[in-house]
């Protein structure tokens, strides 16, 4: 269980993180979700023991995270940490990298380890490559492989796919994340990538402006959004007045609905002016315009001529579910 109760952090005086609390159990996945500059890497860093905190403390099971102050190395034995500047050594191999904090006492193991990483990471081409040789997304792959080479308790990724090609990040997701929860290592994954996040996370932190804005399971995070920046971290989308949606309902709080909960319909009070209409592979991604002005995104299997007048509805199950969240 990591325990983070509570912990502030400041640099040059200017606080980044503000009395953050959260449980996570053994075992779990967790994304930490957030706009840039909101204090994520931030958090990790504090986790893993490589800043000090002004307040709060942090525990894994029983044992306490020492920041720099307490630790000649930063950093704690039990957890790996995947950093955006990746510390990988750049004129030795893929395999030397991997295998470099391997124990000396059971090198007859090594090959074999390596080599399960390689594949994990698609990489066993290149394990005589040396790294200064390899693209920015094979080093990101190598930096995860020789975190995971010790098996650590607790496994921190900072953005660890955002240099690697969308063909090879889509099966590294799918190879790795399945491999981690195998094994019962912990994970937090900083990312802005909702493809990170909705097929593995079993559970989600909001991070905005250094404060925890919300904490919970990543389906109920998604389907029932606190407000407009959670449901942004996902994807498009909208905060609709419910009058706008349903003339018999008043709510002063917007609700949050996703566009593809959104469809034209011959009749219904939502009515919009379409702006444009952007190509999203198996469907159009619909910008569009309510006479008050306010944005509204919804998806369509056709594109929309610029002007047209559309009426809009949200299914009557989504809107009383999310009444009932409202108000519950």
């Amino acid at each position: 269980m990591l325990e983070v109760d509570s912990i502030s952090c400041a640099y040059h005086n200017s606080p980044v993180l503000e009395h953050i609390s959260f449980e996570l159990p053994q075992g779990e996945h967790l994304a930490l979700l957030g706009e840039s500059g909101s204090g994520k890497s931030t958090l990790l860093k504090a986790i893993y023991g490589k800043l000090n905190i002004q307040k709060g403390t942090i525990h894994w099971a029983d044992k306490k995270v020492l920041g720099p102050n307490y630790n000649l190395i930063p950093g704690e034995s039990y957890m790996k940490y995947v950093a955006q500047d990746l510390e990988l050594m750049p004129y030795t191999t893929v395999s030397e990298n991997v295998g470099q904090h391997l124990s000396v006492f059971h090198q007859e193991e090594h090959h074999a380890r390596i080599t399960e990483l390689l594949e994990i990471i698609e990489m066993q081409d290149y394990a005589h490559v040396k790294v200064s040789n390899l693209s920015g997304g094979q080093k990101q792959r190598v930096a995860i492989a020789k975190a995971l080479a010790q098996e650590p308790e607790l496994l921190l990724l900072d953005e660890p796919f955002s240099n690697i090609d969308q063909f090879k990040k889509n099966t590294l997701r799918q190879s790795l994340f399945p491999y981690l929860k195998e094994k019962g290592i912990t994970v937090i994954n900083a990312t802005h990538d909702p493809e990170d996040v909705l097929p593995f996370a079993g559970m989600g932190l909001i991070i905005k402006s250094g404060k925890k804005e919300d904490f919970g399971y990543i389906h109920d995070l998604y389907r029932h959004p606190k407000n407009l920046y959670v449901a942004s971290l996902f994807g498009d989308a909208n905060s609709i007045p419910l009058h706008f949606l349903d003339p018999n309902f008043f709510i002063d709080k917007p609700l949050i609905v996703y566009p593809h909960e959104l469809a034209v319909a011959p009749q219904a009070p939502l009515v919009v002016s379409v702006r444009e209409s952007f190509f999203k592979g198996g469907f159009y991604l619909i910008k569009a315009i309510h006479e008050t002005d306010l944005p509204i995104w919804f998806q369509h299997f056709n594109p929309i001529l610029p002007g047209t007048q559309v009426a809009l509805k949200v299914a009557a199950k989504t809107l009383w579910d999310r009444i009932k969240k409202h108000n519950g």
